[in-house]
């Protein structure tokens, strides 16, 4: 048995009012519309703003899914507005993006480099993770090696490899 529509609108008030924002509320409607409608929110944490991306959720409030997405390093979170019929069928949808602060822009996402010593002399080669490690790399090699130069490139994937010059400077 459906309950009356009287019913139904006092409990979405009184949902409302307790601070729930996932559940029912009150949506805005062009002026020639007489039936009522409802705006149910939810929340997701996500990845990226791209169609193909990672989602958590949902969740009730915009802090729960805040928090979750700082503990899966996510940097956006997802509201989802879904507007509400009489027979409380979903009418439209609405997604709205949002960038937590210290978020990486899309298109920025960190790619691991990695750093390729190679004498220019005789060939020998190295490869680093930290650039302190690529410079005492080619310290040794010219302090073994008088007349030997040493160049150093980075390596990111999906970039290939980049000369880095007068890194010695």
């Amino acid at each position: 048995m459906k309950p009356p529509n009287g019913i139904r609108i006092a409990t979405s008030e009184l949902i409302y009012k307790s601070g729930l924002n996932s559940s029912h509320e009150p949506a805005s409607r062009p002026q020639g519309e007489s039936a009522m409608a409802y705006k149910e929110i939810f929340w997701m944490a996500c990845d990226s703003t791209e169609q193909l991306r990672a989602e958590y959720g949902p969740f009730h409030t915009r802090a729960q899914a805040e928090s979750e997405a700082h503990k899966l390093g996510f940097g956006y979170l997802l509201r989802y507005e879904h507007i509400l019929g009489e027979n409380e069928e979903i009418e439209e949808v609405r997604c709205i993006f949002v960038e937590l602060a210290g978020a990486t822009p899309v298109g920025d996402e960190a790619i691991p480099v990695t750093l390729h010593t190679r004498c220019a002399t005789c060939g020998e080669a190295s490869a680093h993770e930290k650039g302190w490690q690529a410079e005492v790399w080619a310290d040794i090699h010219e302090f073994e090696h008088s007349r030997h130069r040493v160049r150093l490139f980075e390596h990111a994937r999906g970039k290939g490899l980049k000369e880095i010059g007068d890194w010695r400077g």
